[in-house]
Order: structure tokens, then sequence, then C-alpha cells
């Protein structure tokens, strides 16, 4: 909206843009560019230096303006901060115009605009609030939300498809199974569906008053008032942006919603900023870096007072103070000045860059991969953001969604209860329940002509009820071919296809069809279905939708013989506490039934229905009317109405769903939780089911010590479950006894060491009416202390917002890395709010995909995006930024150490070339290809040894005590590069007798050794060679003499005789045996004690990395003398997985499965593995610190003895 005033209600006129242009709405002209070939330099330049790195780099450059103060030239530092600009610069203007080409694309798309009388081809940037558009079949609906009017099926009736809303769904053809088709059907109100023609629709002034702009795509609530009569409007009179016209030979919309006021639009919330912890460490480490180039100022600019005052006083006549220094201690404060920008090369501006360039290579491998790429879906991984690839390998906790998520969300209609009478079950030829692998052939549904030949059940005695004319089995059938949205289409004679918005719904209405219950064709006022062969038309008199609150869905008909009849279907919680209490006895049993049915991991809906009197209806439904047109609280007001009406039903059954697990799943959780990754599941599930999911994906064993259940109704009954889920996982680790008393824990000011100490494994499952109390913020710290001493922990029944509170919980106490993966909409809170979101690009939509960091089509990849890819970009980003701080320091402290011998003068010790050069050409590509490339094992054993992880959960590899371990490290490489030579040239002597020790040899030959030096020590560094690594190091190398050459030329000197003064002195220096010796010297005794300290610990106390490529060395020797001996291997048995939920919401979807064996090559490769007891320690040390500091509790995260 134009104006700054926030819009209460939208008034919206048709064919009159001058009226509707008077409330300044937003134009349909989309802009998500930033810049204009005008304000691009200007608004780039000032974005750029909002980053304080860059604002830092250009006051150095002010300094080095200053002549009294800067020893060097200025390009030393405008060509490195111009390199890093104009790259940024260049990623900023290809990403925006990127950002250009897509907004032309789509604001010029041609559209049909009613002016005048006439239909012209318009711009859609050009259309405005209150055109008339007319839309043709198959035609995106690219830029605006209409007010269907009219189009050229019956009743005003328009077939739309939301891929962009609800997602894209392949074309799969599976046997017996339902998929999501997100075809939905829309109408104009019957007083505009008349309106087909352009002149009738030129005439039309009517005047549409509604919401103001929002982000609810399910909701629209309005009025339209024309010719002095007003007419309700609702979401089903809705075309919105983002959707397909289908099977619709035209339409005319009104335009509602334009641009940025779109739902969709809306909808597109801003993500907010996620940093990694290497990014939140490495800002506070150049602070200290910082803090520390200022000490060393210091420290110099006291030394230069002290020398002037003592010493340069005496050579005054030969070293007169420069213009406008009249003091020892104003000349000290000059020297504070030459020396920040002689030493700010410890924060060099290049490591920015490096470290993007780094992630960028990080996700374009993620992209790439291969074995992330689902060829069904002709899906692959993406990493639709470069900033966290190396918190990937931290991760302590994932948060996972159910369905379509751990679950394929491919519906099957499995068993059903009928009066009392469970079906479904397989049984063999004496009657009895066959065993798994014992299924018999399935029922014949020949008799009936219209069955769809995918569909499949097993229970022939069902079919046989229906043939018999069991009235209670035909009502449940015909109560399934009526009750539902779904929509046919019948392309022959025979052959229907049904577009369902869930496939729960498109399940149910097939498995009426195939039991001879054919849903054949709607109107907006009738529905038709061939019961057993005979066409009966019932009368459509309401549909009571369904939605996350009603958790229902209800028709009322009038049947062929004038009854009315209201048919409702819905979660067993909301249901069955409906019914009328004649139905106790037959409840009771069919409760059993659901029970068994959610042991099974089946997803239960309830089936009822009521009989209604004439005039109840009559009254009922003019109230209903009232309430649809009421201008304020009209959804509240038909909420109160649907539940007057669907009360004292009458039970008919319940219907139970089976919706398979994806492939891999339970390997991949056992794997992950082999890593000391703590899984939870957020499920809409009831708790029996929520039990058997854990089971299915081996996130529950047998092998548990126990399995809480927390089922309390209120705070109390709650904080009591808890308390003694607690009590008793001590009370267990008293008994076995782990070296101390019971005692002495419960003493213990920390509840982090006592979890700890737990002998055992655990598991919690709590209710989403407890979760409500868990969450309170008196009891939340309790939930936490219990479930984090827990190896898995399920929520049941939760709400979207409370798998959100629930990450978010984590977040806050237990300072731990958290991912969250869903594939629905009611996932992208949790998505969001965790460190790392991930989206599965399924059967539910894009929604998640789109506020995701990472994206793929199945959950099994996730163990390869973590234990692979996340584990090589944590060590690589450590080992990168380890090698950065040391090769900086051991550039830049050479100075500090040559200010003591040069009166303090703030001269270098190099050339000025040499420390413009050092960071962009010598050293910039060695560390960028380990930093890329490298890796310490392959990817098969990242995958085979889960341990491998835990040293990036413990933050082992980059941390405070490495960073300072690397800075001593460069500050012993300083000392010695610069000692070394100064003593061996104080008395060395050239060839022909000569004195060897000038300035420029000194310089060349420190300036040699420490290039060397650094190449070695990053050769040692370098775990993964690559035929990059070798050209890039001895690349860099051949590089530098190179240049050193070059810039000794005769003939560089010829054409810049002021810059390149000293001729052929590199040729000279190295040509000397003395600087050979010298730098070879210097070389070995800089790499020796990190050769010999790297050798000691790989013999004394081996990292697991360093076992595993122990072990890999062994395997490949064996291979080599064995090569005749054959490999044999342990096949391992599986059995199918199965999922299963209730559904609760739309998209609501949750999981579970029957249990799967861990393949026997896993199992086999975790049981060599040797002992990680260090990490353990190291853990339980970092645990009882979180305690200490503002965790409330710690994790019994136990050693899984692999």
């Amino acid at each position: 909206m134009g104006c700054c005033v926030a819009e209460e209600e939208r008034r919206v006129r048709a064919n009159a843009r001058e009226y509707n242009e008077k409330f300044q709405y937003a134009s349909n002209c989309i802009k998500t560019s930033k810049y204009n070939i005008i304000t691009f330099l200007p608004v780039n330049l000032f974005e750029q230096f909002q980053e304080v790195a860059n604002t830092y780099f250009l006051f150095l450059l002010i300094l080095q303006l200053i002549p009294q103060i800067s020893s060097l030239s200025w390009f030393t530092t405008i060509v490195p901060l111009v390199l890093v600009l104009t790259i940024t610069a260049v990623k900023d203007a290809t990403d925006d115009y990127f950002r250009h080409k897509s907004d032309n694309q789509v604001n010029n798309r041609q559209s049909q605009v009613l002016i005048g009388r006439v239909l012209r081809q318009e711009q859609w940037m050009n259309v405005r609030v209150g055109d008339i558009i007319k839309l043709e079949n198959n035609q995106f609906v690219a830029q605006a939300d209409l007010l269907l009017l009219s189009s050229s099926e019956p009743h005003g009736l328009c077939y739309i498809e939301t891929s962009e809303l609800d997602g894209w769904v392949p074309p799969l053809a599976l046997q017996g199974r339902e998929r999501e088709t997100n075809m939905k059907v829309r109408q104009a109100i019957p007083v505009t569906a008349e309106l087909g023609d352009t002149s009738k629709l030129a005439r039309f002034d009517g005047e549409v008053i509604c919401e103001p702009p929002n982000n609810k795509l399910d909701k629209f609530g309005g009025t339209l008032y024309w010719k002095e009569n007003k007419y309700p409007l609702s979401n089903q009179n809705m075309l919105l942006r983002g959707c397909v016209v289908r099977n619709t030979e035209w339409c005319f919309g009104l335009v509602i919603f334009a641009g940025p006021d779109t739902k969709l639009m809306q909808n597109s919330g801003r993500t907010k900023f996620k940093r990694t912890s290497i990014d939140r460490l490495m800002n506070t480490l150049v602070l200290w870096i910082f803090g520390f180039l200022v000490c060393m100022g210091v420290i110099l600019a006291i030394g230069n007072a002290i020398w002037e005052h003592e010493v340069g006083v005496c050579f005054q006549i030969y070293l007169p103070w420069d213009e406008g220094v009249h003091s020892a201690f104003f000349s000290g404060f000059l020297s504070f000045w030459s020396y920040i920008i002689i030493l700010n090369t410890v924060v060099p501006i290049s490591l920015y860059v490096s470290v993007e360039v780094i992630r960028l290579g990080h996700s374009y491998f993620i992209n790439w991969d291969k074995k992330m790429y689902c060829a069904k879906r002709r899906t692959p991984a993406e990493a639709r953001t470069t900033t966290l690839n190396e918190e990937l390998g931290q991760v302590e906790y994932i948060f996972s969604d159910k369905t379509g998520t751990l679950t394929q969300n491919i519906m099957v209609f499995s068993k059903c209860s009928v009066n009392g009478h469970s079906y479904g079950d397989v049984q063999d030829v004496l009657g009895h329940k066959a065993e798994l692998g014992e299924r018999p052939e399935p029922v014949n549904f020949s008799f009936n002509p219209l069955a769809d030949p995918r569909f499949q059940f097993w229970d022939p005695s069902l079919l046989e009820a229906v043939k018999l004319g069991d009235p209670h089995v035909h009502e449940f059938f015909r109560l399934l071919s009526l009750c539902h949205t779904v929509m046919s289409e019948e392309k022959s004679e025979g052959e229907l296809l049904y577009k369902a918005q869930s496939p729960d719904e498109g399940a149910l209405v097939t498995a009426a069809r195939n039991f001879g219950f054919v849903f054949r064709f709607r109107t907006p006022k009738t529905i038709t279905v061939h019961e057993l062969g005979q066409a009966i038309t019932y009368q459509l008199l309401a549909i009571l939708d369904f939605n996350n609150i009603r958790k229902r869905m209800s028709v009322i008909v009038r049947c062929p013989e004038g009854k009315i009849r209201l048919y409702c279907k819905g979660a067993d919680t909301i249901l069955l506490e409906r019914l009328h209490p004649i139905n106790q006895d037959l409840t009771s049993v069919t409760t059993d039934h659901l029970n068994e049915y959610a042991g099974e991991g089946l997803r239960t809906l309830v089936l009822a229905y009521k009989d209604l009197e004439e005039s109840y209806y009559k009254d009922w439904s003019e109230r209903l009317r009232r309430a649809g047109s009421a201008p304020e609280a009209r959804e509240d007001r038909l909420a109160r109405l649907y539940d007057e009406v669907e009360h004292d039903m009458m039970l008919l059954g319940a219907t139970a769903i089976e919706d398979k697990l994806q492939q891999g799943v339970p390997e991949t959780i056992a794997i992950l939780t082999l890593a000391n990754i703590k899984i939870w599941v957020l499920t809409g599930d009831k708790q029996e089911t929520a039990v058997n999911i854990g089971y299915s994906c081996k996130m529950l064993t047998d092998d548990m010590t126990e399995v809480f259940m927390v089922t309390g109704h209120t705070v109390l009954e709650v904080r009591e479950e808890l308390r003694k889920a607690r009590e008793k996982m001590m009370d267990a680790s008293r008994s076995v006894g782990n070296g101390f008393s019971y005692q002495e824990k419960v003493s213990s000011s920390k509840l982090t060491s006592v979890l700890e100490a737990i002998a055992g494994e655990y598991a919690l499952v709590i209710n989403g009416h407890s979760l409500a109390h868990a969450l309170e913020a008196d009891m939340e710290v309790e939930f936490l202390e219990t479930a984090c001493a827990c190896k898995a922990v399920i929520c049941c029944r939760v709400t979207p917002l409370q798998k959100a509170q629930v990450v978010e919980l984590v977040k806050k106490y237990k300072k731990a890395v958290t991912l969250a993966i869903g594939d629905g909409a009611n996932d992208v809170s949790m998505i969001k709010t965790a460190h790392i979101g991930v989206g599965i690009s399924g059967q539910e939509g894009i929604q998640a995909v789109l506020a995701s960091d990472y994206s793929f089509s199945q959950f099994k990849f996730l163990q390869r995006l973590l234990l692979v890819h996340g584990r090589w970009s944590y060590l690589r980003m450590c080992k990168f930024l380890c090698y950065f701080f040391y090769k900086n320091f051991a550039f830049t402290m050479v100075h500090f150490w040559f200010g003591f011998f040069c009166g303090f003068s703030a001269q270098t010790v190099y050339d000025q070339y040499f420390i413009t050069l050092y960071n962009i050409v010598y050293t910039s590509l060695p560390v960028l290809a380990m930093g890329v490339f490298d890796q310490d094992v392959p990817e098969q054993r990242s995958m085979e040894y889960p341990k491998l992880y835990e040293p990036g959960q413990l933050n082992l590899l980059f941390n405070k005590r490495e960073f300072f371990i690397c800075i001593a490290q460069g500050i012993y490489t300083s000392v010695l590069m610069f000692f070394i030579p100064y003593g061996v040239f104080a008395d060395a002597t050239r060839d022909d007798g000569a004195q060897l020790a000038d300035y420029q040899s000194f310089a060349v030959t420190v300036a040699t050794s420490l290039v060397i030096v650094v190449s070695v020590q990053i050769g040692l560094d370098t775990g993964f060679w690559t035929a990059i690594n070798h050209f890039f190091i001895w690349g860099s190398l051949a590089a530098y003499f190179a240049i050193l050459f070059t810039m000794h030329s005769d003939g560089l000197f010829r054409m810049f005789p002021n810059q390149f003064r000293f001729v052929g002195n590199a040729q000279n220096t190295l040509a000397q045996p003395t600087v050979w010796l010298t730098i070879a010297l210097t070389t070995v005794v800089c790499i020796m004690p990190v050769v010999a300290f790297r050798f000691l610990k790989l013999d004394l106390k081996p990292e697991l990395s360093d076992t595993v490529r122990y072990t890999q060395l062994v395997r490949k020797k064996q291979k080599t003398q064995h090569r005749c001996m054959r490999r044999t291997g342990r096949v391992g048995s599986r059995r199918s997985g199965y999922a299963f939920s209730h559904q609760e919401g739309f998209g609501e979807l949750i999981m579970s499965g029957k249990n799967m064996r861990l393949s026997s090559l896993a199992l086999s490769s975790f049981a060599s593995r040797p002992s990680t007891s260090w990490i353990e320690t190291l853990r339980k040390k970092k645990g009882c610190e979180a305690g200490g500091a503002s965790s409330p509790g710690g994790a019994a995260d136990k050693t899984l003895k692999v």
C-alpha cells in the first residue's frame, strides 16, 4: 500500500480506476532488485562500508595518506581493499541482474484487461486494483489476487492447481496409492456467474469491501455490494496469485490485491539472518587481535619515545625529526599510528573474502552431489544459503516432522472398523491372522467395472459384507463417497481420475469406489454416486469444511427419498465426544480398534452421521446464511453454527490408512544417533502411534531401560511425572554404581553432572496438552533437564507453534546447534527457528523448502549432508582459519621484532610490494585449495564411523585454545624468521669477501624464508592432495620467485627508476650459499617442532580420524597381499517399514513404522571401532561448564559402544 497509514479495510470498485487510485493501493509492478545503473555504485559502496572490516581498512588507508605517519605506500592497502570491494560488487551486481531479469519476465507477461468494452493486451505491471481480467485454460495467475466473477463452466465453477501455493507434485504412478494433486475448485457467486460476456462485465460496477492484505492463504472475508444488495465473499470465490487455471476454458476475475499485497507475497516473510558459531567466534577473535595490535603499537610507540629521548637526540644532525615534530613524546605518538598501519596485516582483509569463497565452494559440492540426487523426482540437493555450511558439522539436536519427512505421504487404505467389526487383517486359508510374508491373493474387485485396478485389499470379508447388503457397511462407504472435496475427471467411459486436496481423502474415496460406492461427479449443488451399479444423485446442501482447529469435516445432503442427513469424519479426540450417549458400547469397541490401529502405526479417522429434521435444518440454514454475510466475526459465527449441528451424532466406524516410511529412515536415524546427535520427533499423532513411530525409526529399542510417558492434564501432574522420571533415572544409576554415590550426585549444584552420570538409555514421550504445561516459564527447565537426559524424545499431538517453542527452548538453554527438518507449511516456524533449517521437497508443498537453508527430497540424505558435507566443511574451515592466523602472525610479527633494532622508526622488514602481494598472491591460493578440497578420511569412512562427527559438536578443531596455539606458533616462527637471519648476517660475508649484511639482502632472505616455511607448513596441514593443491602450492612458490626476480630486474628499473631501485639485489643475494643455508636452517627449525609434536601425538594419543586412516592403510596393504581372497559379508535381514499416523490438521501429518534393523554392513563396521573415551571426557567437561553457565541441565550424552 502506498500510504503510510495501516489499511483497516479494502474498498475496490470494478471498472473505476480513478476511484481506486485515490486509495494509493500497491502497484502490480514487482521489484525485487536493489539497484539501477545510477544508484549501483553509491548504494553498493555504502552497504559494503556497513561492514566493520571494510570501514577499518578504509580508516587505515586514510592514515597511510598522511606522510608524517606512513612508512608504507598507499597501494599496500588500497589494492587489497579495492580487490575485495570489486569482487563483492561484481557478486552483488550479478545477483541484482538476475533479479532485474526475473522482475522483467514477470512484469512483462501479457494479460487481457477489460478497458471500456474491449479486451486489450496489457503487461501485468500495468494492471491496477479494480481491473477485470480474462484468464484462459492453463494460464498462470501471475501477480494479483482475483475475485472470480464468471467462467465457462456451469454454475461459475473454475478449477485451479495450486502448485505455487501448496507445492509441485511429481507425476507418480504408484499401485494402490493416492497422491496429492493440489487440484481445487473455486466458484463465482451466482449473481456474477451470469456475467459471461464483455458487454455485461463492462457495465458491472459492484464494490467489494474486504479484509486488508494479510498472509492467510486459506481465509478471505468480504462483501460485494451491487444493485443495493450485498453478497458474502469467501476464499472459495478467490483465485490467488500462484495458481494455474485448469480444465476451464476461460474465466473473468476482479483484481482485489496486487503486487506485494497479494497473499503469496505477504507469506514470504523475512527470514532472520543466521550466523554460525565460528562467525561469532571469529568476530570476537578479530576484536582481540585488534586489541593486541593496539598493545603492540603502544609498546613500540613508548620505545620510540624513549629511544628518541635517550639516543635519537644525539643524532639530530644526521637524523632530524620530521617537520612538525618537536618532542620525543609527539614522535612516539606518530610512531604509534605508523605501527598500526604496518602491523594491520594481523587482520587481513582477504580473510573475509576467502571465507566466503570457501563457503561457496562447499555449497556447490552439496548441489553437485549425485548421491543426494533423487532420480524419481528429478530433484537435486540444494544449498539455499552459503553461510551455514560448517555448522552442519556441529549439529547436536535434530527436530523432525513426520509425514512427508520420515514417511512418503502416499496413503493406502489398510483397515477399518464398521459397527464394532474390524476388517483388514490378512487371514490364511484356515481363517487365522497371517504372518508377514504370507499374504494371500488380494480381494478380487472384478465385479465392479469402475474399480481402480491399482487398489489392493486383503480381507475378503468386507467385500462379502457389501455384497450381502450389510446396512452399516453400505452407510460407511456411502459416507466416504459423499463426505469429501475430491474432484472427479472422467477421461473416457469408466476411467475416473480423482483429484484430491490431500492424499488421505484420495485414499478413502478410492476405497469406497472399489467397494461399489463410486463417486462420479459433482456440481455446486449435487453429488452423483454409483452405488453398486445404480446412479444416485444427492442434493448437496452444505459443506462444513475441514481446518486445523475443527479437525473434522461434514457434508449435509438430501437423500433421494427426501431425508436430510449430516455425514462427518474427523479426529477421534474430536468426534467421540460429539456422539449421542446411545453409542457408548459401540464407542468402547471402536476405541479398542482405534488403539489397535494406532499401535500398528496407522492414520485413523472416525466416521459418524446424524439425521436432521426439515424444520431444524431450515432454521439452521437461515442462521448460517446470515452468519456468512456478517461483516464482522464471520469465522467465529460460522464455527459456532458448525459446532451446534455436529452434536449427538451416530457412530459408524473408523478408517485406518497406512503411510509408508521413506527408504533408509531407520538406518539414517540409527547412524545419526551413533554420531551423538539427538533426534526429537515432533508429531501430531496420538501417543500409541508415537511410540510405534519411535520403534520403527530405531529411536526406541527393546534394549532401552525405560520409555517415560508424560500424559498429565494439569501443571502439577506434569511436574510430578517429570520428577518421577528423573528420580527413576538417578535411582537406576545408583543401583548400577558409577564410582560415586547417589548422595554425591544429588548434592551436586549442577544437575548436568548428575544426568551425565546416568547409566542406561531412556526415552521420553510427551503429549501435546502436557507439553503446553511443560513449556510454561516455571517448568520449561525441568522439562528440558528430563528430555535432554533421554536418548530419544517424541512430542505427540503438537501444534506448529509448539514445534517452534521446543526448538527455541533447546537453543536458549543448551547452547547447542539445532537442525529442524520438515516438508509442510506447518513446519516453517520450526525451520526458521532452528540454527539450520532443512526442507524436504515432497508431497506437502514447497513452503518448507522456501523457508529452509538446505533442501533435498528424502530424509536419508540428511545422513550424508551432516556426516560428509557438514563434517568436511567444519574441518576445512577450521584448518583454514588456524593456518590463516598462523601465517599472518608469522608474517607481521617480524616487523615487531625489527622495531627494536631500527630505533622504533616504523620501518618495514619487507619491501612494500611483498607486503601487498603476500596475502593476495603468494599465500592465498594454497590455503583456499585446502579450505575447499581437504578431507581427513574418505566419505565412505565418514559414514561408517559416525563418532568422527563428535569433534565438531565439541568444537575441538577451532576454538579459543586452538587460536592461541596458532598465534603462539606464528609468533615462534616470526622470532626464528627474524633472529636466525639477523644472527647469520651479523658476521657473514659474500663469496668475494664483502660484507653480506645489507637491508635489502636481509629483506629478501627473510621474505624467501617466510614463503618457503608457510608453504611447507600448508603441505603438512593438507590431508588430501589433489592436482589443484599441488599446482597452487608449488605455483605460488614459483610465482614468488618470478615476481621477486622481475622486481629486481634491470628492465623494470629502466621503466620505473623511482620505484624499483634495487637492481639485481635478489639475484645477488640468492646466489650466495650462505643465504640458502640460512633459509634452510630457518625452515628446519620452524618446521621440525611441529613435525615432532604431531608425530608424538599420533603415536601417544591418536584421534579417531588418525586410527581410521591407519586402518585404511592396513586394509590396502592386506588387499594387496591377499588379492586372491574373496570378501564375504553377512546379509542382514530387513523387514518392511510402515508409516502411520492420525491426521490432525491439513498439513499436520505424522509418522511411525515397524521395526527395521540397521544394515549389517554398518553394524559390522561399528563393532570394530576404537575407543573414543577422550572425546567423552571432553564432552562431560563441556557439559559441566555449560551447566555452570546458563544451561539449566545437560544431556546424558552417553557413550555408544561402537
